[in-house]
C-alpha cells in the first residue's frame, strides 16, 4: 500500500495538538524577527500602532510561516514518512485530507488579516503565499531544486517579512534601503536553509529532490552554506560603512567574526553540526540583522 493511500484509509480524527504541531511554532520566530527587524527600520514610532503590530506579528508567524509549513508537510509527506515518519500526518494524527484543507483555510484566513493592514502590507503577503505553494506543491515544486527552493524561504523568512515590518509602519512603499537588506538578508539565508536539509538527505535523493546537501554532498554543501551566509553579511557591513553607519557596521563585523568561529566546527563535521549551528550561528545571524534594523532607522533621524 503506498504513503498516500495508507493516509486516507486510516480513521478521520482530528487531534488539536496535532495540527499545532503540524503548524511548527518553532519555525515563526525567524519571520516575527525579520518583521521586528522591518519595523526598526522603518524609522517611524510605533505608538498609536499597537494593534496593527500585533497583528502583523500574527499575520508573519503563526498565520503565513504556519500555512508555509502545513503547505510543506502535506505535499512532503511521502518523504516524510521516510525520514520523520512521527510526523503529524504520515502518522496518521492529522489523517485525511485534513493536512491540506488546514492548509488551503490557513492560506485564505491569512490573506484577509492581510488585506485588513492594507495593501502594502497585503502585496508581500501575497507574494509570501505564493511563494510558500510554489515552493511545496507540484507542478512547480520548487524545492525539488535546491538553488530556487532555498531561495524562496529565505525571502519567506526574511525578506517579504521585513519589507511587511516597514511597509506597517510608512503606509507606504519602504525606502531603497529597506530593500536593499531585505535582499541580503535574504540571500544569506539560504544558507541557512541548505543547512536546514542536512536533516533529510537520504530521503530527498531517495524521492528524487535535489536539495544541497543531496546533491552536492554534505561537505560541499556546508561549505557552500557558509560562504553565502557569511558574503551576504559583508556586503550589509560595506554599505553600512558606506552610508556612515560605522558603528553598526562594526556590530555586524563582529558577530560574522563569531559566526566564522563557529563555521570552523560545522565544516569539520557537517552532517553533525548542522543542527547545532542552527542554533548558535544562525542566532548571531539575526542579531546582526536587528542592528542593522537599527542602523537604518538612525539613517532616516534628521
Amino acid at each position: 500500500m503506498s504513503v498516500t493511500t495508507d493516509i486516507m484509509a486510516r480513521p478521520a480524527r482530528l487531534e488539536p495538538k496535532a495540527v499545532l504541531e503540524l503548524l511548527k511554532p518553532i519555525t515563526w520566530f525567524a519571520p516575527m524577527w525579520a518583521f521586528m527587524c522591518g519595523l526598526v527600520s522603518s524609522g517611524a514610532s510605533a505608538s498609536g500602532h499597537w494593534l496593527s503590530i500585533g497583528l502583523g506579528v500574527l499575520l508573519c508567524g503563526p498565520l503565513v510561516c504556519g500555512t508555509s509549513q502545513a503547505v510543506n508537510d502535506w505535499f512532503d509527506r511521502h518523504v516524510d514518512a521516510i525520514n520523520e515518519p512521527n510526523r503529524p500526518i504520515p502518522s496518521g494524527r492529522i489523517p485525511g485530507t485534513w493536512g491540506l484543507r488546514i492548509a488551503i483555510a490557513w492560506t485564505l484566513l491569512s490573506l484577509v488579516v492581510a488585506a485588513g493592514l492594507g495593501v502594502w502590507v497585503f502585496a508581500p503577503a501575497l507574494v509570501g503565499m505564493a511563494l510558500a505553494w510554489l515552493y511545496s506543491a507540484p507542478p512547480a515544486r520548487l524545492k525539488r531544486n535546491g538553488w530556487l527552493g532555498n531561495m524562496a524561504v529565505g525571502a519567506c523568512y526574511e525578506g517579504l517579512p521585513w519589507v511587511t515590518g516597514a511597509a506597517l509602519m510608512t503606509a507606504g512603499l519602504p525606502d531603497a534601503k529597506v530593500f536593499v537588506m531585505a535582499a541580503l538578508y535574504s540571500v544569506g539565508a539560504h544558507g541557512i536553509m541548505t543547512l536546514n536539509d542536512f536533516k533529510s538527505i537520504e530521503g530527498d535523493r531517495q524521492m528524487g529532490i535535489d536539495s544541497l546537501p543531496a546533491v552536492l554532498g554534505a561537505d560541499v554543501a556546508a561549505l557552500l552554506a557558509c560562504v553565502v551566509m557569511a558574503g551576504a553579511q559583508i556586503v550589509v557591513i560595506a554599505l553600512l560603512w558606506l552610508w556612515h553607519a560605522p558603528i553598526f557596521a562594526g556590530l555586524v563585523f563582529a558577530v560574522l567574526v563569531a559566526q566564522i568561529a563557529l563555521m570552523g566546527r560545522l565544516l569539520a563535521q557537517p552532517r553533525e553540526k548542522a543542527p547545532w549551528y542552527n542554533a548558535t550561528g544562525t542566532t548571531l545571524y539575526v542579531l546582526g540583522m536587528l542592528a542593522t534594523g537599527f542602523a537604518l532607522q538612525g539613517l532616516h533621524t534628521p
